[in-house]
């Protein structure tokens, strides 16, 4: 590993997931992790985008919840198998990382229609394809269209989603679940234990999919333990 800058707390600013709140990370910058490294950042909930690493430190919530799926033990739900049925046009590929024009379409489409915001083609390549650690990404094609695009790291022990972004025009195939689902069998295929999903806050409405996989471990902030949620 190579520290670029040491960690630090940033200002406060608004909460992106609970209205009316303020969040603030402790965040460092860095490269060359190696797996075994990031599978420990990743267990001490750490996420990262390219060579910034961060986690809350929010002062008065811990709203924010690192999770992550026991590969060998889940089982998709009955509506999680209706969702591989329906998609079933649909494949993914996974391979090293491979930036492409269509890439960033389907990443600026989906920036644009799902949270109003535009993107910009420096942070796409700064957040996802200057990686400081092991990653890969796995693409979605109907047919021979992509469809969707996503990037993941590689620990040791782990694959952990940084972001997925899909077509809006293939929203009908829900394929943001599909490529979890899919994103899974591909760790249990590589002998892995742990596939990390991101934060998981109960109240926010749009992290709501999370909930849907179980069993899941949930980081304890306190006790810097992970535990097991089972069945609703």
């Amino acid at each position: 590993m190579r520290l670029i800058q040491p960690p630090q707390l940033e200002e406060p600013s608004d909460c992106p997931y609970l209205p009316g709140r303020k969040k603030r990370y402790e965040f460092f910058l860095a490269g060359r992790l190696d797996g075994v490294e990031l599978s420990r950042y990743l267990a001490a909930g750490w996420r990262k985008f390219g060579l910034y690493y961060f986690r809350p430190a929010c002062p008065d919530c811990r709203a924010c919840t690192p999770l992550r799926i026991p590969v060998a033990e889940f089982t998709p739900s009955r509506e999680q198998r209706r969702v591989l049925k329906k998609a079933a046009a649909l494949s993914v590929r996974f391979g090293p990382l491979k930036l492409s024009d269509r890439a960033f379409t389907i990443y600026r489409e989906h920036a644009r229609q799902r949270f109003g915001l535009e993107a910009q083609s420096e942070d796409f390549l700064l957040n996802f394809y200057m990686p400081s650690c092991p990653a890969m990404q796995s693409e979605l094609f109907v047919e021979e269209e992509q469809a969707g695009i996503g990037i993941l790291d590689v620990g040791a022990d782990c694959l952990s989603s940084v972001y997925f972004a899909f077509d809006p025009a293939y929203a009908a195939f829900n394929p943001g679940t599909f490529s979890i689902l899919k994103e899974i069998e591909q760790a249990r295929a590589l002998g892995l234990t742990w596939y990390y999903l991101g934060y998981y806050v109960a109240e926010c409405r749009s992290l709501a999919y999370k909930d849907r996989f179980r069993p899941r471990q949930h980081l304890d902030w306190r006790t810097g333990q992970w535990r097991t949620i089972g069945d609703p």
